[in-house]
């Protein structure tokens, strides 16, 4: 059965699926392929590319700026996204109605990351600086968030590189090198988020089956402690996930979290076969709330849909169930899923999320060189 209401045709693989949940960009999707950032404008039965970044690198997480806005609902709209490559750089890519695509690396060489970074967030809360700061997780087994506008350049008194994708004469001025505040975690880590609640704390998963809600303003001059846990407020433990990682079978591209965007107190992870959703307004010494099996050979990505909080989905990580996502709802939480076969075997699901376009739930599915973007209501 073909689920698709519509497919974005890619002329390489697709590793990196966002949508932007901002009511401002909601129409808005980016994806990361073998060496650029494309961003289209999406509606329920079309596709429109807005804007095409060539970094030269394998895109391996996207992360949207919360300074975003569409077309459809901004004359002066704005499209800003930061991205990481394979080769450990990272970039911030912008266009907007007056300024064409405009790539401006930074975290490179001695200053950022040396291990492969797997996920990226900005800032969450909702004032006007939640775009200046990005955070970043890496093999490296560091959280670095990175002020995007430094007041001064202490780095370099030579102004950065910065790359334009054309000729236009519209570029923005030099500007000084972002600098890093650096928490380390003593295993490698996967993936990082923020909330709209809150601007204070990132939620960051490590791939032995821990959750840290992480308080990056603290400093750690003023605790005790001086370590990387005086910004850990909340520990959460899967006890399956930790076992399976002291005996040796941890599945490090299988430990993913996020967090309910309408809910603050409450956070689902998906770990090897196992799902796991945590209620922090009843802790139980950091144990799981609910737990259950989606995929008996391991689950991959887990994301909450934005329109209909309730609903949360987990890909097949194998190539032998083919590219196939389960749908949950966290109100029966030990009922069978609904599954959508999107395509088949040896096609596998390499990321996915959903959009946050107002009716019946939206996704957006990468796989291989193509992209369905479908509804829940379609299948």
């Amino acid at each position: 059965m073909d689920t698709g209401v519509f497919r974005i045709d890619h002329a390489s693989d697709v590793y990196v699926v966002r949508s932007y949940y901002n009511e401002d960009g909601s129409d808005l999707l980016a994806l990361g392929d073998e060496h650029s950032v494309e961003v289209y404008q999406i509606s329920p039965s079309s596709s429109k590319r807005l804007a095409s970044f060539h970094i030269g690198t394998r895109v391996t997480a996207i992360a949207w700026s919360p300074r975003t806005s569409s077309p459809s609902g901004s004359d002066g709209w704005l499209i800003e996204i930061a991205a990481a490559g394979i080769d450990f750089g990272l970039h911030l890519l912008t266009k907007s109605v007056s300024l064409e695509e405009h790539i401006f690396p930074f975290g490179g060489g001695l200053s950022g990351h040396h291990g492969r970074v797997n996920d990226m967030s900005f800032c969450g809360g909702r004032d006007r600086e939640n775009a200046r700061y990005v955070a970043t997780v890496s093999d490296d087994k560091m959280l670095m968030v990175w002020d995007l506008h430094p007041t001064l350049d202490i780095s370099s008194r030579i102004p950065s590189p910065e790359i334009s994708t054309n000729n236009s004469s519209s570029l923005p001025s030099p500007r000084p090198q972002p600098t890093a505040y650096v928490i380390t975690f003593p295993h490698a880590l996967t993936t990082v988020s923020s909330h709209p609640a809150s601007s204070k704390e990132f939620l960051v998963t490590d791939c032995r089956g821990s959750i840290f809600l992480t308080d990056w303003r603290t400093d750690p001059e003023l605790t005790e402690q001086g370590s990387w846990r005086h910004s850990t407020l909340v520990e959460l433990v899967e006890p399956h996930a930790v076992a399976d990682s002291l005996l040796g079978a941890s599945l490090h591209w299988s430990r993913f979290a996020a967090w309910r965007r309408d809910n603050v107190d409450i956070i689902g992870a998906t770990y090897g076969p196992r799902f796991a959703i945590w209620d922090m307004s009843r802790l139980r010494g950091g144990r799981p709330t609910h737990t259950g099996t989606s995929f008996p050979d391991t689950g991959h990505a887990f994301r909450w849909c934005p329109t209909n909080p309730d609903y949360f989905a987990i890909a097949a990580h194998s190539i032998n169930k083919g590219a196939v996502l389960h749908i949950h709802n966290v109100g029966y939480v030990h009922a069978q899923p609904s599954v959508i076969n999107v395509a088949p075997h040896p096609l596998r699901i390499r990321d996915f999320d959903f959009m946050a376009l107002c009716g019946q739930p939206l996704l957006a599915v990468a796989f291989g060189r193509q992209v369905a973007v479908f509804s829940l209501g379609d299948e």
